[in-house]
């Protein structure tokens, strides 16, 4: 009976059109990174970018028929590419993926603003002990490639996780990630370089 309402409910067809302005911040944040004004054709037809765009407009629709068609385009592509965000609709406005390759993020992590991530990251829960749960990210934040994150722990502000990092426990503001086991490294502006200015 609740599928029948469900479906004769006109709201279940409507598109909502929010992500046009979350696409329009990213094409920015993603031109301001490579040092453009205008993103190439190359890049728009890429699998990047046609991956955030298919997230924001699956981020943006809740419980309607949009919600599924895009989840169905996001998963097709991601047999191609690797991308896996697992339902997950949190991630704010900046959205940079570097490189596409296998990217692993659980559902239910949640993210600030200004996210950046590339091939080999996998970003995932703990299942038992002390860190049981997933991360939570703050703003201003750089994943580089083959990084792991995992478990019920804090990302700071302004936060450069490094290349083939293992993060299990809490990370401050203004932070560079080194190594695995990790070692913190207090920065001032610790994504700068690696991430445009806002």
């Amino acid at each position: 009976m609740n599928k029948i309402k469900k479906i004769l409910n006109l709201d279940f067809y409507r598109l909502n059109k929010d992500f046009k302005e979350y696409i329009a911040y990213d094409y920015k944040y993603n031109a301001r990174f490579r040092g453009i004004e205008k993103l190439s054709k190359k890049f728009l037809k890429g699998y990047e970018w046609k991956y955030i765009c298919l997230y924001r407009k699956y981020q943006c629709n809740n419980g309607n028929l949009w919600e599924r068609l895009y989840l169905y385009k996001m998963e097709k592509l991601e047999k191609k590419t690797g991308f896996s965000f697992e339902g997950n609709k949190s991630i704010g406005k900046g959205l940079i993926i570097g490189h596409w390759g296998k990217i692993v993020i659980n559902g239910q992590v949640s993210f600030g603003s200004h996210f950046f991530v590339t091939h080999g990251v996998t970003i995932g829960r703990d299942i038992r002990g002390k860190r049981k749960g997933v991360p939570c990210f703050g703003n201003q934040v750089c994943v580089r490639a083959n990084s792991t994150i995992v478990g019920n722990v804090r990302i700071g502000n302004d936060v450069l996780i490094a290349p083939n990092t293992f993060v299990n426990f809490d990370i401050p503001d203004h932070s560079v990630v080194v190594g695995n086991p990790a070692i913190i490294h207090y920065r001032e502006n610790a994504t700068e370089g690696h991430l445009p200015e806002i």
